[in-house]
């Protein structure tokens, strides 16, 4: 059973969320995280279950290390945690969805104790060699709370039994296990030499939820080195289409 725990988001573009623990409650999370932290909550950093979780995670894109923080005392006391870009904290219950939720690599932000971090590899192989993420996303798997972090805004979709909806690959952020996942090419060469987007989408079928971001992480870093001029390729892990190939326009 995870811990029972409180939470406030905090912010609006740079989120923060702030957790409240009773005596004797943990949450985990990635290291590097905690902004702040009371004083008698107790930090202990471990691979959070020997080397095999360590290695896992840091398959998934996240530190070979997991951070727990305790709550030592005999009140109540807060411990906070920053995202790492402009965005926004999804907070997932588990316990509602069914027990597990997959989201895309290095998206996990912190969760409550008892709640596991593991991998989940793409079902077709298109949706890995094409997808952006590659074949590998998070799971997050029990009964409690458990933070994800993605940029820019976040739109929640419910999806019916059979609904379809088509999403550029790097603005997937996180779905029910119920929601079929998969990739389809986009037809037309125009579209693939010029539409920006990328030769390919992701399809996902309902039922089950989705939450979609505005602004991956992989368009932030690309727009930044191209004012730069640090970089002369894109760098949008979504693909940037054939005009990418060929050294196109990135400033969309």
């Amino acid at each position: 059973m995870a811990d029972e725990i409180d939470y406030d988001i905090i912010g609006n573009d740079m989120q923060l969320v702030e957790i409240e623990l009773d005596p004797s409650e943990s949450v985990r999370a990635e290291a590097g995280a905690m902004m702040y932290m009371g004083q008698d909550i107790k930090m202990q950093t471990s691979t959070g279950g020997g080397l095999f979780k360590g290695l896992k995670r840091m398959v998934t894109g996240e530190s070979f290390f997991i951070t727990s923080f305790t709550n030592d005392g005999d009140g109540k006391e807060r411990v906070a945690f920053g995202a790492p870009y402009p965005g926004k904290i999804i907070p997932i219950d588990l316990s509602e969805v069914g027990g597990s939720f997959l989201c895309q690599k290095d998206a996990f932000l912190c969760a409550a104790n008892g709640i596991e971090v593991g991998i989940a590899f793409s079902k077709k192989i298109g949706a890995g060699l094409f997808g952006g993420e590659g074949f590998i996303l998070q799971r997050l798997e029990g009964d409690g709370l458990a933070f994800v972090h993605a940029g820019g805004t976040i739109i929640k979709k419910e999806l019916d039994a059979g609904e379809t909806m088509r999403v550029d690959t790097g603005c997937l952020v996180a779905f029910s296990e119920s929601v079929n996942y998969d990739i389809k090419l986009i037809g037309g060469f125009k579209n693939a030499l010029f539409g920006g987007e990328g030769v390919v989408l992701a399809t996902v079928s309902g039922p089950g939820t989705v939450y979609l971001q505005s602004l991956p992480f992989s368009r932030l870093a690309d727009r930044i080195s191209a004012a730069t001029g640090l970089g002369s390729q894109s760098n949008r892990g979504e693909g940037g289409g054939l005009s990418g190939i060929l050294g196109g326009d990135k400033n969309f």
